[in-house]
């Protein structure tokens, strides 16, 4: 037998009062060596390069010329 809380989907809304409890209490800070972590970059960037300029298009006036266009000198059809 499975079971579940409807209340679990439920948004829980901040009142005023909690949070202003909130804002007194202390924060604890953790570093990552305390926790064994490795935070050292792992990524290196080998070039950066602007990508090749393309065609400017053009604009057709009708469907027909657009099929024509994409079958004859695009060949994507």
């Amino acid at each position: 037998v499975v079971t579940a809380d409807l209340r679990l989907n439920e948004p829980r809304y901040a009142s005023l009062p909690n949070i202003m409890k909130a804002k007194k209490k202390p924060l604890e800070t953790i570093t990552s060596d305390s926790l064994g972590v490795d935070v050292t970059p792992r990524l290196k960037t080998l070039k950066v390069a602007e990508p090749a300029k393309r065609q400017a298009g053009i604009k057709v006036p009708d469907v027909a010329t657009l099929v024509d266009k994409l079958k004859n000198e695009a060949r994507v059809i």
